[in-house]
């Protein structure tokens, strides 16, 4: 009888590591998903940063040389 209980031990144990590594599996899954929109919303956010860049670049070189300069020395 000793024998059966510690079968039935190792049996709910074993179950209860497939439960977890299951619900591990779930979480993995999840994250590996929020990894990818980040990665895309990061890469797009760099991508509006550059365009945003690249417009005041733009900008500060239309501005009349005279204008920099008077900033320059007050």
């Amino acid at each position: 009888m000793a024998s059966l209980t510690q079968i039935e031990l190792i049996t709910e144990r074993v179950e209860r590591l497939l439960v977890r590594y299951q619900e591990q599996q779930r979480t993995n899954v999840l994250l590996t998903e929020q990894l990818a929109l980040l990665t895309h919303e990061r890469d797009s956010l760099k991508s509006r940063l550059s365009a945003a860049r690249a417009r005041v670049d733009a900008l500060l070189e239309r501005l009349p040389a005279s204008t920099t300069n008077q900033k320059g020395e007050a």
